[in-house]
């Protein structure tokens, strides 16, 4: 085992990624943090796997900056997807990310959270009518991709009539920020940021005619800002809302996806969590760092770095393996394996320091609700099919899971 993982580690370029690695890329990043932590990639990028430095990375927004003003010019060129990536909030540093942060930060705030839950609640129940009554469904498609995308759409309020392009405007849009994309995904990409932000303009216009309760309408809170007249310019507007959309869609369906399907091949844990349904909150913390929704951050250093002994020049970027980090021996018990009453569990999945995850604690509710009532309903679902992967790994979950609920 130990020379093939020395072999795995070394052989390593996230430019030229194996179908094995698709389907389960955990032994790679195993062999990784054994032998090659800070890894540098053919590129010159370094790819690093290790709780503790990712942690380093992100509590340090000066020497890491999140910025992809450079790095992603020669990927993107000078494209809307470009324009996009670059003003959207998880690709900034202060103070441009604290202010978007804070606008944002405030629609999301616990009450509007807490306000959110009777309507979350009867949307997942009438998804557990529908698929009762067909006995054999897809958990994405059935499911856990119809939560999210209505619950951002209620953020923002975009009439229900309007929101069947939202799911696939945004797999395209990130889709692109894979480490290699080709042609077809680029153009794809680049005409999602387009229509999306021409039907966004469209929105916009009709909410400054007519604007929303600012405590629950997240764009109309957008648009009027902070009492001290912070405003976002219209950019930085319609790119956030995108980003909203984006953030809070395909995270989310992943971690209802694979949260239902470890579930499914750990049927001990399983049992436990039927029988003790108050353990869903740590469960839910155990799904996302077992299966990160998402897998991959980047930072590029701004000044010259020394990490687990090696030295990085200013200007190198860097990919910040979440999967890797979150079962790191070193930070968790038995990381390979399933504990739904995992504590403590301090997880990376929604990142750390300024840039941790804003909508956190929106994709718990979200999770709780749909995996809780899902298994009380449903405790005997099975999956009749493989499921079929993404075909992506920065973003990790399913895109359709065959089951049967009895």
């Amino acid at each position: 085992m130990n020379t093939n993982a020395r072999e795995l580690a070394a052989s390593f370029d996230l430019e030229k990624l194996t179908a094995e690695f698709y389907a389960d890329p955990y032994p790679t990043y195993r062999a990784l943090r054994e032998h090659e932590p800070v890894k540098r990639m053919p590129n010159g990028s370094y790819f690093l796997t290790r709780y503790d430095d990712l942690v380093s990375a992100y509590k340090n927004t000066k020497l890491f900056s999140s910025d992809k003003k450079k790095e992603f010019l020669p990927k993107y060129g000078n494209s809307l997807l470009y324009e996009h990536h670059t003003t959207s909030l998880v690709f900034n540093d202060p103070p441009a990310h604290t202010r978007v942060r804070r606008l944002i930060m405030g629609a999301l705030s616990p009450r509007a959270i807490a306000g959110m839950e009777p309507d979350l609640i009867a949307l997942v129940d009438r998804l557990i009518e529908t698929i009762a009554a067909k006995g054999e469904v897809d958990l994405i498609g059935d499911f856990a991709a119809a939560i999210p995308i209505e619950v951002i759409g209620n953020l923002l309020d975009v009439p229900q009539a309007e929101r069947e392009p939202l799911r696939d405007w945004s797999l395209a849009i990130l889709g692109a920020l894979e480490p290699v994309i080709g042609p077809e995904a680029f153009a794809r990409g680049n005409k999602a940021v387009q229509d999306f932000l021409g039907y966004l303009e469209i929105l916009v216009e009709r909410r400054r005619a007519k604007p929303g309760n600012p405590e629950r309408d997240v764009l109309t809170r957008l648009i009027q800002g902070e009492d001290n007249g912070e405003r976002l310019t219209s950019k930085e507007l319609l790119h956030n809302c995108i980003f909203l959309l984006n953030a809070g869609h395909e995270t989310t369906t992943n971690l209802i996806g694979n949260g239902l399907v470890a579930l499914s091949g750990n049927p001990a844990q399983k049992k436990r969590l039927i029988e003790h349904p108050d353990l869903i909150k740590t469960a839910i913390e155990e799904f996302l760092r077992f299966e990160s929704s998402n897998q991959f951050g980047n930072r590029m250093t701004t000044e010259r770095v020394e990490l687990g002994g090696i030295a990085l020049a200013a200007g190198t970027p860097i990919t910040l393996c979440i999967g890797a980090a979150n079962r790191d021996p070193q930070q968790f018990a038995d990381p390979e394996n399933l504990d739904i009453g995992r504590m403590p569990n301090r997880h990376l999945a929604f990142a750390t320091g300024a840039h941790q995850c804003a909508g956190m604690a929106l994709a718990r509710l979200e999770g709780t609700i749909a995996i809780s009532r899902f298994l009380a309903r449903f405790p005997d679902y099975a999956l009749n099919d493989a499921p079929v992967r993404g075909g992506r790994v920065r973003f990790r979950g399913f895109l359709s899971v065959p089951c049967a609920v009895g």
